[in-house]
């Protein structure tokens, strides 16, 4: 039996606004957008060519919502690979994404924290072979 992770829930604060964001911001593909009951869709994004996607949930509750933009605590939850870390850094900065700080360079490769729209904290990530 083979398991994998199919995609995870992201809180957001609107559907528009983060398929929006994360398409054209980040450079995400819309996999999908259906409506569901009671107004919510099913909304996935993800990296060209990616596996995993991201499920984006608008929150419905007031406790859904005191987690948009902080659903880790503060620190980095979520980790975007790339093979072309100069390239992908440059597109990224050029398009408004907000680096929490300079690409530094680590044993396991370079890496930049950057935040997106709502405040999560991302890795930009290249590991060396």
């Amino acid at each position: 039996m083979t398991q994998y992770i199919a995609s995870f829930a992201l809180v957001v604060a609107d559907y528009d606004e983060a398929v929006a964001y994360y398409t054209r911001v980040l450079g995400f593909e819309l996999r999908e957008d259906s409506q569901r009951e009671n107004g919510k869709r099913w909304v996935l994004v993800a990296p060209p060519g990616a596996a995993t996607s991201i499920l984006l949930a608008k929150a419905t509750t007031d406790l859904q919502a005191t987690r948009i933009g902080n659903q880790t605590g503060g620190r980095v939850g979520f980790f975007l690979h790339t093979d072309n870390f100069e390239h992908d850094f440059a597109a990224m900065k050029s398009r408004g994404v907000r680096f929490a700080e300079a690409p530094r360079h680590e044993d396991y490769g370079t890496v930049a924290v950057f935040e997106d729209i709502y405040g999560n904290r991302w890795d930009l990530l290249q590991l060396k072979p």
